[in-house]
């Protein structure tokens, strides 16, 4: 009986102990796991200057090698039987997970040499460095240059920023873009745009145009500050000759607008929600005065450049306003940045007074009374169809230096040429464009005026008489494809440079005007390419003109 208990309880203890050294094993292993899946999950950026190195090479007593001094050491190790040695190198936690990650067994080390990590362990034990600081196994060949090492590390690229990345992709659409510009005349009738773009014509580059529009819808987010009550900010007139503004305005306002990002770290341009019709409306007192507009207009931006660093930063040349309203100009001088330097999408894009084409863009005015067009100028088989009797129309108060040099040659004077001061109250005024040929189309007191998107509807080819007019979308569309220009100082020839354009000319004007109608339509919800989407395409092209460090 003592004999097997002495057996038994012999069998018992090395039980417990074989028992306790693969509990121990497994607990190793299962800590080595869980600390490699850490360290791959971990980022990697460090400063040189903070790294510190002990390295202990086996076989010889605690050899220390500084990371001050790195650069100036070759490690050379040797072994009785292998042409490797073992390493112990202390580490900060995040530099293990870069060695780890750019010296993975499968990638070679850029000398002759190679670097293996086989193993990590954590270790407890009392060496004399930081805690925080981590084992790292190492094979090694027989020599390597340390410092070969951290260059290798140093030269591992940094996660960039968001803004760093709006900025690289803006890069790469510009180039993207430059390559299509340069393709050859057949590559711009190309099938790809058959259906978006299929009258090329009407384009100054098809190609390129096309490539920047898909670009703007893969890229391009408008940040909308969020400053300011309604209805001075927020909101803008829907049913009035203001209209575009209003409309773009509350698409811009909807939560999940295509363009709109709620991140400003994302954002390409930075839009100030106000409307300039409503300051006009609410805060305009009949004085002449101005001042109120400006005052409001300051003190927006002093508040949000207060809230928020986007403006300071790019001085708001990376912001944008919008307005129709005739006044917009004047209420932009409220801040020199935002004349002079901001984008500001204007109806009133009037050269001579301030208007840049290079950073600003075009806005077209566009009368929605009720919230749609005229159904006399909605696109219908019989408006198509509508005979075309007059050579000419206008209607319209004298006002403006153009308008009365029209008057003084043409009105009334001419029955193929119907020009009034004033249309009689018995006459429609749509039944005049869609019954005329050329609907003639000066400047008043402003350059802008509806009857431009106006005549683009009722399919009469807009005579454009206007000084320092920068006409909307010029940037792409080619003008003279689907109008008239005639100089202000040939209103006396007015007839006769109409009856020179041939009938094959007239229709070809006829066709590409019906196609580019649908750039200046406004859509509920928008569709692509019409006239919230080539504003945003306008805007779009600006911010890539500009390139911010």
């Amino acid at each position: 009986m003592d004999e097997f208990q002495r057996r038994y309880t012999r069998f018992g203890f090395i039980s417990i102990c074989f028992g306790s050294i693969a509990l121990v094993s497994l607990i190793s292993r299962c800590s080595t796991s869980f600390f490699d899946n850490s360290l791959q999950k971990s980022q990697f950026s460090f400063p040189e200057t903070e790294l510190r190195r002990i390295v202990y090479n086996a076989g010889e007593e605690n050899r220390v090698v500084d990371s001050r001094d790195v650069s100036q050491q070759i490690l050379s190790v040797r072994s009785s039987n292998t042409s490797v040695s073992v390493f112990f190198i202390s580490l900060p936690l995040s530099l293990v997970s870069a060695i780890k990650q750019k010296f993975s067994p499968a990638r070679n080390f850029p000398i002759q040499s190679t670097l293996f990590v086989t193993d990590f362990q954590i270790s407890k034990s009392s060496f004399p460095f930081d805690s925080s600081f981590r084992f790292v196994k190492f094979k090694l060949s027989t020599k390597i240059h340390l410092n070969v090492v951290l260059n290798q590390l140093q030269k591992t690229p940094k996660k960039l920023s968001r803004r760093s990345m709006v900025e690289q992709g803006l890069s790469k659409a510009r180039t993207s873009i430059l390559e299509a510009s340069s393709s050859s005349s057949s590559d711009r009738n190309a099938t790809l745009f058959n259906i978006d773009l299929p009258n090329p014509e009407v384009y100054r580059n098809p190609s390129a145009l096309y490539r920047s529009y898909l670009e703007m819808e893969k890229r391009f987010k408008v940040y909308v500050y969020e400053e300011g009550e309604p209805p001075l900010a927020h909101a803008g007139p829907c049913k009035s000759v203001y209209a575009i503004e209003g409309r773009f305005i509350m698409e811009m306002e909807k939560t999940k607008a295509k363009f709109r990002t709620y991140d400003p770290d994302q954002a390409h341009v930075y839009f100030l929600p106000f409307s300039v019709t409503w300051l006009v409306k609410y805060l305009y007192d009949d004085n002449l005065n101005a001042e109120p507009l400006r005052t409001f207009a300051s003190d927006y931006i002093r508040l949000i450049s207060t809230n928020h660093p986007f403006w300071n930063r790019s001085s708001g040349a990376d912001h944008f306003m919008l307005a129709c309203h005739d006044w917009g100009p004047l209420t932009s001088k409220a801040n020199d940045d935002l004349f002079n330097k901001s984008i500001r999408v204007m109806c009133n894009a009037n050269s001579s007074e301030g208007f840049n084409p290079t950073k600003d863009a075009t806005l077209p005015e566009i009368k929605l009374y009720g919230g749609e067009v005229d159904p006399k100028l909605r696109f219908s088989k019989s408006l198509m169809a509508s005979p075309r009797p007059h050579l000419g129309f206008f209607a319209g108060g004298v006002h403006g230096p153009v308008r009365p040099i029209l008057l003084e040659h043409w009105k009334q004077r001419d029955p193929e040429m119907p020009v009034f001061e004033y249309l009689p109250k018995h006459l429609n005024y749509y039944d005049f464009m869609r019954s005329s040929k050329f609907c003639l189309c000066p400047s008043g007191y402003e350059v802008a005026s509806p009857r431009l998107t106006e005549a683009i509807y009722a399919e009469c080819i807009p005579v454009i008489l206007s000084v320092n007019f920068v006409l909307p979308f010029v940037d792409v569309l080619r003008w003279d494809t689907f109008s008239v220009q005639v100089d202000v100082s040939e209103i006396p020839r007015l007839k006769e440079i109409l009856m020179s354009i041939s009938d094959e000319k007239y229709e070809r004007l006829k066709r590409n005007l019906r196609y580019v109608r649908r750039h200046f339509e406004l859509n509920d919800p928008p569709r692509r390419f019409d006239a919230f989407h080539m504003t945003l395409h306008s805007i779009w092209l600006r911010r890539l003109n500009l390139k911010l460090t």
